[in-house]
């Protein structure tokens, strides 16, 4: 029996805008068992950093339900909701721009003790300051150093450790190794999946690298202009993709091998505005394999296979009625073709 730590529904975050309302986070909904690490994938612009900000309030949701272990934390009250953010805490993309440059490491690691009144006096507090910095691996010595004199590493280390400050149970990690050097990235990925195992900690995993998500996540969602299009566990969706946008996501990846030639899926056509979006599927300008139905309807989120969950009319059967789809055949060529770049990062071999 699964143990649901966190469980999302319906959740909507709109924004104000001169031409309409803008749907950056539109109808989403998802599980996140304890323990586990939910991978969220998708272009820039697409919804995952809102999503994540929108389950934490630090953006207020539209609407919708944020279920975390039974409390509904769209409905907590501002006493309620400081109290739950013991819980849910987030590492940011940029670990420069997330420090207080005024603030040594201590000080950092120590604000939120402070806040929320753990540790009986400053003594205390250092004593748990100086046992999280040797959990992430921060040399002591430190303990009075500014951000602007370490590496991007090291402030990475700094905000993880701020994160782990009250003792999370989930955290949202917004692109945490983006910013860093390859040979940085991987030892802040194993840092993190080694804490996971430690603490019991619960990821949302936001990133633009596939490669880093299916080797660090359990479950992946795909995400396109404000909508869950895909979602399925980590080895199925890397093996089976059912959706046209991620088999191109999919296919952007490169593959190590100078005999392997990598049939690269080039996405044609305007992306569709997320201001005021129609009711029709957002992908339907830019598939290979839209027809009349895709831009009449919007295809729902369902289970096509035991975990697997996708949006698309061409698999638009229910597990229990799965049947065998034939695609149809391409759209001619759109007047405008927009290439889809996605950003990939592999690790370097290791010197001799």
């Amino acid at each position: 029996m699964t143990d649901t730590l966190l469980e999302v529904r319906n959740l909507k975050k709109y924004f104000k805008t001169r031409r309409g309302m803008l749907h950056a986070v539109d109808d989403v909904s998802f599980n996140i068992d304890r323990g586990k690490t939910l991978g969220v994938v998708g272009e820039s612009g697409c919804g995952k950093s809102t999503t994540g900000r929108a389950i934490l309030r630090l953006l207020e949701p539209t609407a919708g339900s944020i279920l975390f272990e039974g409390k509904d934390l769209a409905r907590l009250n501002p006493r309620e909701l400081r109290e739950a953010r013991k819980d849910l805490q987030i590492i940011f993309q940029d670990p420069f721009a997330s420090l207080n440059p005024r603030k040594t490491v201590s000080q950092t690691i120590m604000e939120p003790m402070i806040i929320h009144g753990i540790g009986e006096d400053n003594n205390a507090r250092m004593e748990r300051v100086l046992e999280i910095m040797g959990i992430v691996g921060l040399a002591e010595r430190f303990v009075n150093t500014y951000p602007h004199e370490l590496d991007g590493g090291r402030r990475q280390r700094i905000g993880i450790a701020r994160a782990l400050a009250l003792g999370p149970k989930f955290v949202v990690c917004d692109e945490p190794v983006s910013a860093l050097d390859v040979s940085i990235q991987a030892q802040i990925l194993n840092l993190m999946k080694e804490l996971q195992t430690r603490l019991g900690l619960t990821y949302m995993f936001i990133t633009h690298d596939l490669s880093v998500v299916n080797h660090f996540s359990d479950d992946i969602a795909v995400m396109y202009l404000g909508k869950i299009i895909e979602m399925a566990p980590s080895d199925q969706l890397f093996a089976t993709p059912m959706h046209p946008y991620t088999q191109a996501l999919l296919s952007a990846i490169p593959v190590p091998d100078i005999h392997h030639k990598n049939e690269r899926i080039i996405l044609r056509g305007e992306i569709t505005s997320p201001i005021e979006p129609k009711p029709i599927c957002r992908f339907a300008n830019r598939c290979n394999y839209a027809f009349d139905r895709c831009l009449a309807s919007e295809p729902p989120l369902i289970e096509v296979r035991p975990r697997h969950f996708v949006a698309c009319f061409l698999h638009d059967q229910p597990m229990s009625e799965t049947v065998n789809v034939t695609l149809e055949e391409p759209l001619p060529d759109a007047v405008v073709e927009t290439e889809l770049v996605v950003e990939q990062l592999t690790d370097p071999a290791p010197e001799a």
